[in-house]
Formats: structure tokens, C-alpha cells, sequence
């Protein structure tokens, strides 16, 4: 049997006694290559190294700190694990976020750079990663560790800005929003019923007027959402209140309406409008509007590039062709992606 021991977030003052205790009564001790001397002078022989012939499979206790001991309880799903699983992925969980946040810390203190930044310039950058996080989902998910990775810093340094400030710090604002959505979900901490995700919704929007009732049915709709995202809010927070479209067919006929009314009188009013029925069919067909209109623009670069590839392999230039030819290969390129 293989035994995975997560040793506390990497302190040597911060390792559990079971820790300790299990380590002491293994009969093989393994850790990672680099266990930290301040860690391997607690245990009480010198491990193998993971990397070394004779950590070869069987019967071994292997110990590290809770991050890589999450890891390589990972690539051993038949281990057993101590803390069991749930418990050291939690706590490596932890493990990583406070190094981000280290991290940041230093950064903060030491680079000319982040010294200078406040809440007001760094909440653009904040914008632009969320976008990012929502081009890489669009996009199937090609590179999404890696912007959630960036997104997930914007937070983390916000929270120190306003620690500095004399507010809430990291921890603060993780409690507090794991004490909303608790309170939100009535459905799974508590005693209510949600069957559906459609009902989930409606305990949703209904806890959130009982808290802000004083700010009526457009509550917490900030002006400088992106349209899309404004469109969505106010039609969710109508809807939480009864005023919604029934169903996909009703939502498509309004669109339809819509389309008519720009065709009968064009202009960017009634173009408007179309652009919200777009958004209310979006919301009917369980899509969200931002991430297909993104899938669809980058549909579009991808067809016009095809396009321009088919038109230079034919030896012509496809920005030196007139509309109707341009579009002759764009068909050909949507037709062979």
C-alpha cells in the first residue's frame, strides 16, 4: 500500500503530528527530490528520493509538503492519503493561493512598478484578463489554466490594496463571499428544494431582492458593464420578477419582431433592440451572449483567413478582390471548417 502524507503548507512549524506520526511508523520513507532541509531534519530517518532507483513501487509511505503531496496523490489515485483526499486537496488549495498572495506582497514592496499602482489602475488590467478567461472558454478551452492563472492574481492583489488600506484582507473576502453563497443556496445548505437549474436560479435572484429590497428591481446594475453583459443583468433582473419571455419559440418570434421594425426603419434605435432580442434568444437557449458572440467572431477570423489562404493558393490576392468574389471563397472557407 502507498501512503501520500501532506506535511502542512511547507513551515516546519506548521507540520501536523499525524504527519510526523505517520512518517515515523513507515516502513519504506519516500519524499520529493527536494524536500526543503528545514522539513527532512523532522523526519526520523532520511527519506529516498522520489527520483532514486530504489523508490521503486510498493509498499511506502511518501511525504511532502501539502501542494506536491496533492499532486502526487493525483497521479496515484490508488494511494491512500493523509489527510484523506478531499481534506489535502483543500489544504493545498490553501497552500498555493497563500503563495500567491505572497507573491504578490513582494511585489508590492519591492517592484517599482506594482509600488505605484492603485485599485483604479489596476481594475482595467482586471477587465482585460476576465475577457481573456472568456476568449480562452470560447475558444474550447486552449489556454485556460494559464488566463484563470492571471485572473486569479487581479483579486489577490486587490485584496492587498485594500488590506494596506486598513480593510478587508484576502481571507476577509474569501469568508465573505463563501458566507453568500451559502446563503444563496438555500438548496444545498439548508432546507429549500431546487430541482432545476431554472429554480435554482429563481432561490437565487429571490435572496438577492430580499437583501437589497430597498434598491428596487434593477439592483447592483453597474453602468460600466460591457452592453452585453448590461443587457443580460437587466433582462435577469426583470425576469426575476415574473417580466420574461416564456420560451425559446417566444423569444426567437421577438427577435423576428425586432429584425422587422429594423428593416421597416432603420437606424440604431430599432438596431438596439435587435441586439437585446439577440440577448433575450441567447438567454432563452441557455447561452450565454458574451462567449457566443465571441465563438462567432472568432469563427469569422478564422473563415476570412481561410478565405484569403484558398484565394492565394488559386494565385489571386484576396484583399485586391472585389465583394462578390471575396465572399465566393469565404463560402468555400466556411464550408471546409
Amino acid at each position: 500500500m502507498t501512503l501520500v502524507v501532506g506535511l502542512g503548507p511547507g513551515a516546519p512549524d506548521a507540520v501536523p503530528a499525524a504527519a510526523l506520526a505517520a512518517a515515523a511508523s513507515a516502513a519504506r520513507l519516500l519524499a520529493p527530490e527536494r524536500l526543503a532541509p528545514e522539513l527532512a531534519v523532522l523526519l526520523p530517518s532520511p527519506p529516498i528520493p522520489l527520483g532514486d532507483p530504489a523508490a521503486a513501487p510498493g509498499d511506502a509511505t511518501i511525504v511532502a509538503p501539502d501542494a506536491q503531496a496533492h499532486r502526487i496523490a493525483r497521479a496515484l489515485p490508488g494511494a491512500d492519503t493523509l489527510p484523506a483526499r478531499e481534506a489535502l486537496r483543500a489544504r493545498a488549495i490553501g497552500a498555493e493561493v497563500a503563495a500567491l498572495a505572497e507573491v504578490g506582497l513582494r511585489l508590492r514592496r519591492e517592484c517599482p512598478w506594482d509600488r505605484v499602482q492603485t485599485a483604479e489602475t489596476i481594475v482595467p488590467h482586471t477587465i482585460e484578463e476576465a475577457f481573456e478567461v472568456a476568449d480562452a472558454v470560447a475558444a474550447g478551452g486552449a489556454g485556460l489554466a494559464d488566463e484563470l492563472g492571471d485572473l486569479l492574481f487581479q483579486p489577490v492583489f486587490l485584496a492587498r490594496l485594500l488590506e494596506e488600506e486598513g480593510g478587508a484582507d484576502l481571507a476577509d473576502v474569501a469568508r465573505g463571499q463563501a458566507d453568500k453563497l451559502v446563503s444563496r443556496h438555500p438548496h444545498v445548505y439548508g432546507e429549500r428544494v431546487a430541482e432545476t437549474a431554472g429554480a435554482v436560479v429563481d432561490l437565487w435572484e429571490r435572496r438577492k431582492r430580499e437583501e437589497r429590497r430597498d434598491q428596487g428591481i434593477f439592483h447592483d446594475l453597474p453602468p460600466g458593464l460591457p452592453a452585453l453583459a448590461l443587457a443580460t443583468k437587466a433582462q435577469k433582473r426583470a425576469a426575476a420578477v415574473g417580466f420574461d419571455l416564456p420560451d425559446v419559440a417566444a423569444a426567437l418570434d421577438k427577435l423576428d419582431e425586432e429584425v422587422a421594425e429594423l428593416r421597416a426603419e432603420p437606424g440604431a434605435r430599432e438596431l438596439g433592440d435587435v441586439l437585446f432580442a439577440a440577448v433575450a434568444a441567447a438567454r432563452a437557449l441557455g447561452a450565454d451572449p458574451e462567449l457566443a458572440l465571441r465563438a462567432a467572431a472568432r469563427r469569422f477570423r478564422e473563415r476570412v483567413e481561410a478565405a484569403a489562404r484558398l484565394a492565394a493558393q488559386a494565385g489571386e490576392a484576396f484583399e485586391a478582390l472585389d465583394p462578390a468574389a471575396q465572399m465566393r471563397w469565404y463560402a468555400e472557407a466556411r464550408d471546409s471548417l
